[in-house]
């Protein structure tokens, strides 16, 4: 005779219960830890540089923009880009060079466009004085524009200018304030 049937009745129920239970909370309890993996797997990026500079050139082979940072990945998974401490520098012959700093960028895909977040700094380079400064920004790199929803302060040495949204274009030199635009402004003394 085999030995399950040696068990009392009782045991003889209560162990394919107690299979079957394991079972069940085997299968049910996969889903769990594959989430919780999913959670733990970090990007790994292709390829990355450190304290970088590049130069992108326009149709006709003149620089157009200068792109500095100390750190930049790429991660193939989403073909997104990320930099530390990005310097962006729009040149245009003959016409004030613009940059722009912050503490974080991110791109994806064509890279038209770059999200700029954390202390955003915009100036001329011929006149330092003149600041803009934003939590978060993007670039449109195609148009040579740069846009935000979020709180903008304009410093000059004649004052400074508050602002909800902006949109720039480095190409016209034109700054359009969207709301809540209030500011003081002090002439300058003849």
């Amino acid at each position: 005779m085999n030995a399950i049937f040696n068990l009392p009745r009782y045991l003889r129920i209560l162990l394919p219960l107690v299979a079957i239970l394991s079972i069940w909370l085997l299968l049910s309890g996969e889903n769990e830890p594959v989430e919780a993996e999913k959670n733990d797997i970090h990007r790994s990026s292709d390829y990355a540089m450190t304290d970088f500079t590049m130069t992108i050139m326009d149709i006709n082979g003149t620089p157009a923009r200068v792109i500095k940072g100390k750190e930049m990945a790429h991660y193939p998974a989403d073909d997104s880009t990320e930099i530390i401490d990005p310097i962006a520098e729009f040149l245009k012959p003959g016409k004030d060079s613009w940059v722009i700093t912050s503490d974080h960028g991110h791109t994806q895909g064509d890279n038209k466009t770059i999200l700029l977040t954390g202390n955003v700094i915009i100036t001329n380079e011929n006149d330092p004085a003149f600041k803009m400064l934003t939590d978060k920004l993007t670039l449109d790199t195609q148009y040579n524009t740069a846009y935000t929803d979020h709180a903008v302060t304009i410093k000059t040495p004649n004052g400074d200018t508050d602002s909800v949204g902006l949109h720039a274009d480095m190409n016209d030199e034109t700054i359009n304030l969207h709301s809540r635009v209030k500011g003081q402004y002090d002439a300058p003394a003849n």
